[in-house]
């Protein structure tokens, strides 16, 4: 199995990641806004909201700037294609009806080695649309990557696949990335030594800050 840091895994990566970044913009009018907050070198958590398969290659398509590698279900790696294609881009295979602590070291030694990783602290999808609360296990990869964490918000996936579709709707994809949050505001969330719960809400607060504010309703006017 590749490491998705050869040659070849790089080259995937990013013809990859810019043949879906103009699918998405010709389909979706993807835009997206605080690039500049992407750390230019050295390690980060990418942390995004979560409620559409589309998010994974969406969060990637939106940092032209770095590589990163993706902690998802190992379910995904179900058919030969699947099993040679992920890989070679980075997945890291999560086993979700188990404590998997292997995926957690191999996601911790490539923050070691300088490498972006992108997480869903909330684990699945979300079936509204909404943000939901953070699990246990990521918060405790949070605090132990000793890293940068990197949030995101994507708006317009829902609409697009939301959980239970089968086929792509009409939406517009639009992300937020905000200001890093560095590895000693995490650890100082943390009001016991394993509190790791509270490292996850702190960076779901974060993701929730770059919600888009809906616009005020329409005023009726005088009879």
């Amino acid at each position: 199995m590749s490491s998705g840091d050869t040659l070849f895994d790089r080259f995937l990566f990013r013809l990859s990641r810019r043949v879906i970044r103009w699918g998405l913009q010709l389909k979706y009018h993807f835009h997206v806004e605080g690039e500049e907050n992407v750390p230019a070198d050295g390690p980060f958590l990418l942390a995004s909201n979560h409620c559409s398969y589309l998010d994974p290659p969406i969060c990637a398509c939106a940092i032209m700037s770095r590589q990163i590698a993706f902690m998802g279900r190992d379910t995904l790696l179900s058919n030969p294609i699947a099993r040679w294609y992920f890989p070679h881009i980075g997945l890291i295979p999560l086993d979700r009806t188990r404590g998997d602590l292997g995926a957690l070291r191999t996601a911790i030694g490539l923050l070691k080695a300088g490498k972006g990783v992108c997480l869903f602290p909330e684990g699945t999808r979300s079936p509204d649309g909404k943000l939901q609360p953070a699990k246990g296990g990521i918060g405790f990869l949070i605090a132990r990557g000793n890293a940068p964490v990197l949030p995101m918000h994507i708006s317009g996936s829902f609409d697009a696949l939301p959980k239970g579709a089968s086929k792509l709707r009409p939406a517009r994809i639009s992300v937020r990335i905000g200001p890093v949050i560095p590895p000693d505001a995490l650890l100082a969330s943390m009001t016991a030594r394993n509190d790791f719960d509270s490292v996850g809400r702190l960076v779901m607060s974060r993701i929730a800050a770059l919600v888009p504010a809906l616009p005020p309703p329409p005023q009726q006017l005088p009879p």
